[in-house]
């Protein structure tokens, strides 16, 4: 019996929530009027994308309200309305969101209001379950329809709510659109550093062993000891120049991933990061089937980069890397117990890693709290 009026007092506190906002939706039918007259003269057009964002925001409250109650987050997909007023004008009524939020407003002045039929329940409830549980030792019989209505009206709005697939494929060319100029955009300066590098330490170095071989070639007539010493240092250049240059290579892919997979190639790196590094592996065997490479060497290089972070900012004396294979795709876990507080714009490199993950349609995401732990957790979709 006390775990049966418990529930019914959690969906009583819902459905309270839910008449609320109900009666809210009631007072806003003024701003809906208000802006459509404005509309219509068209001297207030200014207000209907303001109106379009507030439902949204009422929307999503109602969304959190019920992803609370029902244990299940409902999906947003809105087109962003920014720019000019014609922009946004059309934006906001060609939206695909806009029309599933009146949908909804519209069914929930009616169904909004199930407290009236819960509150009846309760003196009955208490009167009837307390005899039949306290002394008949029987089941609960009215309370629980409480929590029934509770679920009736979050069935409802999750349903009204959970945007068409209309709009869904519309937030997903946004969002891929987005990706693309990310992609384009790390592209680009990942072409400039290599360019940066050639041009800066390899093509210098081959230019003054150039110069080297050219002097050692003059001097060998008349002075062997002089190009002697003019051929070591050239050799000592060139030797320099192929470290340089095998070190852009491994910026580009890393020449270990070819020959010792991920799993190697990770474990190479947690025994070179400067702090004590715990490699954990599920579903991937040495000898198993491997990710695409571009999937791979995403892994590598948010794997590298989080460890740097670990090593020069986080002050821990430990980090943990899990690497796991899921049925469609590919999770890397790096984790820290250091101070925490990290962030894109404290120069953690995170901004790369995030493009990086998203040009291939990928998520990171980054939990840091000041005072740790912090951890990053990013999945690569592929199919093995």
């Amino acid at each position: 019996m006390r775990a049966t009026v418990r529930q019914a007092g959690r969906a009583t506190v819902h459905l309270t929530v839910a008449a609320a906002m109900a009666f809210g939706m009631y007072l806003f039918i003024t701003v809906l009027l208000i802006t459509a007259i404005g509309t219509v003269t068209v001297i207030g057009a200014w207000l209907l994308p303001e109106t379009v964002l507030l439902v949204r925001r009422i929307a999503g409250a109602k969304r959190r309200s019920t992803a609370a109650w029902t244990g299940r987050e409902i999906p947003e997909a809105y087109q962003v309305i920014d720019g000019p007023l014609t922009e946004r004008l059309r934006t906001a009524v060609r939206d695909p969101g806009t029309l599933t939020d009146l949908r909804w407003m519209a069914a929930y002045y009616l169904y909004g209001a199930l407290l009236v039929l819960a509150l009846p329940l309760w003196p009955v409830g208490l009167v009837v379950d307390g005899v039949g549980c306290g002394l008949l030792r029987r089941r609960a019989v009215v309370l629980p329809w409480i929590t029934r209505l509770a679920d009736l009206e979050a069935g409802w709005s999750t349903s009204l709510l959970r945007p068409s697939p209309k709009a869904l494929l519309a937030a997903r060319v946004e969002r891929l659109t987005a990706t693309r100029a990310d992609a384009i955009a790390a592209h680009g300066a990942e072409l400039r550093r290599i360019e940066r590098d050639l041009h800066d330490g390899t093509q210098a170095r081959l230019v003054a062993l150039s110069m080297r071989i050219g002097l050692a070639r003059r001097a060998y007539d008349h002075d062997p000891g002089a190009a002697r010493k003019l051929l070591d240092d050239a050799q000592e250049q060139a030797e320099q120049a192929l470290t340089e240059l095998r070190q852009v290579v491994r910026g580009i892919h890393p020449p270990i991933l070819t020959d010792r997979g991920l799993i190697g190639a990770v474990r190479a790196l947690a025994a070179g990061a400067g702090v004590r590094v715990t490699v954990d592996v599920a579903g991937l065997e040495d000898d198993g089937p491997r990710a695409p490479a571009a999937v791979e060497a995403a892994a590598y290089f948010v794997v590298a980069e989080a460890l740097t972070n670990v090593a020069k900012h986080s002050g821990a004396p430990t980090a943990t890397v899990r690497i796991a294979r899921m049925r469609r795709g590919l999770q890397v876990e790096v984790a820290d117990q250091g101070h925490g507080g990290a962030a894109e714009s404290s120069g953690s490199g995170l901004l790369g890693m995030r493009r990086r993950v998203a040009a291939l349609d990928g998520t990171l995401r980054m939990s840091s709290p000041v005072g740790g732990p912090t951890v990053v957790e990013v999945e690569l979709p592929c199919v093995w």
